[in-house]
């Protein structure tokens, strides 16, 4: 089999597939010749993706039944299921702990594990009956360290890395691999709001924010979305055959944060 023939017969799940990381690992699929569908929240970026040539469905990954209809409707037009890339969550408040609202916090684990867990919970079956596939679980090095004014999502992220560690396991014996991947700051839109949030409560510039950050990263630069596509491609193909259980930092080589 050709490497053309292998990505031809592949069907892939992208949550918050429409924009950021999740556009680029599309594209990067759907380049190969994958096929591919996604869903997200944003109307506008739904129909960018819609013109842009993806099938794309509106879909909030923190309602259940949403996400099942989801699953169904692109299962029934693919006809079946390889990868899925459990992309969808949300950088939640940066604040001090005693000034976060439960709301806050309750939302940014509802999307962020809650999601992560639906879309597990729907689409496992299919790559069971397929006989093998991936799932990425997509997480933070906030997962990892110690990050300050962070607490919800960098707790939320720690709990996906061991959703996927645990998944790992539990869905070996069906040849289905789960990797969980880590992120630094990546460039987009999401690291702007949260560089602005924390740069407000730090009493500091946006530019400033940025150098604090980045000082913390080996090769100080930002990483791009496409340079994550590349691992989640990476770890789907061939190549990823015995890779399973793996939390794949892509960070730059952050080893602190303040």
């Amino acid at each position: 089999m050709t490497d053309k023939d292998y990505w031809a017969s592949k069907r892939v799940l992208i949550t918050a597939g429409a924009a950021g990381i999740g556009l680029a690992i599309a594209t990067a699929f759907k380049d190969l010749g994958a096929k591919v569908w996604v869903c997200d929240v944003a109307d506008t970026a739904l129909e960018n993706a819609k013109s842009l040539g993806f099938p794309a469905m509106k879909c909030d990954v923190a309602d259940p039944a949403q996400v099942d209809a989801f699953v169904a409707a692109a299962v029934a037009d693919m006809g079946g299921l390889d990868f899925v890339i459990n992309n969808a969550g949300i950088a939640g408040p940066a604040a001090p702990v005693e000034e976060i609202s439960t709301e806050d916090w309750v939302r940014t684990q509802t999307i962020n594990v809650n999601g992560q867990f639906f879309v597990a919970r729907a689409t496992v079956p299919h790559l069971k009956k397929n006989g093998w596939g991936v799932m990425i679980c997509m997480a933070s090095v906030a997962g990892k360290y110690a990050f300050p004014l962070r607490s919800p999502y960098a707790s939320s992220k720690a709990a996906v890395i061991a959703f996927a560690r645990g998944l790992s396991v539990e869905l070996g014996p069906h040849k289905i691999r789960v990797n969980a991947i880590a992120p630094g700051v990546v460039n987009g839109e999401r690291i702007r709001r949260v560089f602005t949030d924390r740069a407000a409560t730090k009493g500091i510039t946006y530019e400033e924010m940025e150098q604090i950050a980045l000082r913390a990263v080996s090769l100080k630069t930002a990483v791009d979305p496409e340079e994550i596509a590349a691992m989640v491609v990476y770890l789907c193909a061939p190549t990823g055959r015995a890779i399973t259980g793996q939390v794949m930092s892509i960070c730059g080589g952050l080893e602190y944060t303040e």
